[in-house]
């Protein structure tokens, strides 16, 4: 049974989704969520899951080994930051190579970077009068969102979408996309 560690910052749509989708899975469960925000929404899906969820703080993250540790503990064949918004250490890229992905709300290289999390992206994809947009799944490397490309799918930008219509649409390929894709690496 293969293991997944998630990594959240909000409110945890994306983690619930994985949790589900790997409940009664032969392949894969979500073993664990981890957070930065003591506050995050997460926290509560995952008691109401029965997932184990921790938070944690910047020096335990990357100014010392203390995340590190429970991740060496936990020894997951993946990790998986969905609305994760922290760089991650190099030290613990390094000892989990190939084996941290990550989801973003837009077409990389497209809205990618220091910044451009969840409606920032939205709304510049509106600004710039996108035709079009999408979901982007990838390994996570030393920068932010320039890791090799898994996965992406598109969706229209109509003329009159807000970026909470935007918001939406990536909302929905999120949804059905990214357990499959996790799911698809784990096999």
């Amino acid at each position: 049974m293969k293991r997944v560690v998630i990594f959240a910052s909000g409110s945890g749509s994306n983690a619930e989704n994985l949790i589900k989708f790997f409940h009664n899975s032969d392949n894969a469960s979500v073993i664990q969520v981890l957070t930065n925000n003591p506050h995050a929404k997460v926290l509560d899906r995952c008691k109401k899951l029965n997932i184990s969820a921790l938070s944690f703080n910047r020096i335990a993250f990357s100014k010392s080994e203390d995340v590190l540790n429970i991740l060496k503990a936990s020894r997951p064949d993946l990790i998986v930051l969905a609305g994760f918004l922290w760089k991650f250490p190099e030290f613990i890229l390094k000892e989990f190579e190939n084996k941290v992905i990550n989801i973003h709300p837009a077409l990389l290289p497209k809205y990618g970077g220091k910044g451009m999390y969840g409606m920032h992206v939205h709304e510049a994809v509106v600004a710039n009068k996108e035709t079009e947009t999408g979901i982007t799944i990838h390994y996570v490397n030393e920068n932010y969102d320039e890791g090799a490309i898994i996965f992406q799918t598109k969706c229209d930008v109509l003329p009159s979408d807000s970026a909470e219509d935007v918001a939406g649409k990536i909302h929905l390929l999120e949804m059905e996309h990214f357990p499959k894709v996790v799911d698809r690496l784990l096999k």
